[in-house]
């Protein structure tokens, strides 16, 4: 498994270095850095002196940026891996994309800047565009990982079930973890008329047909390792995910994203893009 291991002065980049001890020994890791220096903004300016103003201002953020992927090397431990730095130039967002994808990365790894107002934590934009484009799996940092032994992976459906798995096969973790499956079906009634014995009916026959779904895929990481547990509930689905992984005291949630096809070829679904928000643990999201 190779990783892409993003960092900046940000201390949520510390902890994303850190996290590493809980995944699996990577057969590559990439440790990798982008400097965005501001070009001048003076239109008075002379082109040659605002050139070199730049040139100056690129070259101490690049002397900066070597000194912070050095500080970050000496953190990680052996169990990282053999390890590769390498410092980028341009968009933060697009070179680490970029670099995901010519190096066939398994799984980004980065912390999330908060711009957050009162109510919640809003992800950075470097960390939601890599979160809406990249083509793998992306574990983001608002906080620290303190220990990886439960872990929440909320399903809505065999294709969701089906990226998991895919993941989970490349056994991504260090040690041994229990996977909590959950699936929320949304507590409506249906479009017509139907008295309250019926309705309930409905719904214990819905949540037999969930509850065999999970089961199912239990299994099948139960072969892989895995132990596990499964849930199936009514209920508003991030909701419902938000109260299981505080009632399970869970280290890490996995989602998954929402793909299509067009300009943007993975764009987060809503229920994703809100479990990221407000999550108070780290996050997963699988491809």
């Amino acid at each position: 498994m190779k990783i892409l291991l993003a960092v900046d002065k940000s201390d949520h980049s510390y902890e994303a270095a850190r996290a590493l001890k809980y995944l699996r020994r990577p057969d590559e890791l990439i440790l990798l850095h982008v400097v965005d220096a501001p070009r001048p903004i003076y239109p008075m300016m002379v082109p040659e002196v605002a050139h070199e103003l730049y040139a100056q201002l690129e070259r101490s953020m690049k002397e900066d940026g070597e000194q912070l992927l050095t500080r970050i090397h000496s953190l990680l431990s052996l169990h990282s891996g053999p390890v590769t730095t390498q410092l980028g130039s341009g968009s933060p967002s697009e070179m680490i994309v970029a670099t995901a994808e010519a190096r066939h990365v398994d799984l980004i790894v980065m912390g999330a800047r908060g711009l957050g107002p009162v109510k919640e934590r809003l992800l950075g934009s470097v960390s939601h565009r890599v979160l809406s484009v990249a083509p793998c799996a992306k574990l983001i940092l608002q906080g620290s990982l303190r220990d990886l032994k439960q872990i929440l992976l909320p399903l809505e459906g065999q294709s969701d079930a089906e990226a998991a798995l895919k993941f989970l096969r490349k056994q991504p973790f260090h040690e041994p973890v229990n996977i909590n499956l959950l699936t929320v079906l949304p507590a409506t009634r249906p479009p017509w008329p139907i008295d309250d014995s019926a309705a309930e009916k409905l719904e214990a026959q819905a949540l037999r047909h969930a509850r065999d779904f999970v089961d199912g895929i239990a299994t099948e990481l139960r072969t892989l390792g895995y132990t596990t547990r499964s849930a199936s509930v009514l209920g508003t689905p991030v909701t419902m995910i938000l109260h299981e992984a505080e009632k399970l005291g869970v280290d890490l949630i996995m989602v998954g994203s929402r793909a299509r096809q067009g300009i943007t070829r993975f764009v987060l679904g809503s229920v994703s893009h809100a479990v990221l928000h407000r999550a108070s643990c780290p996050v997963l999201v699988f491809e």
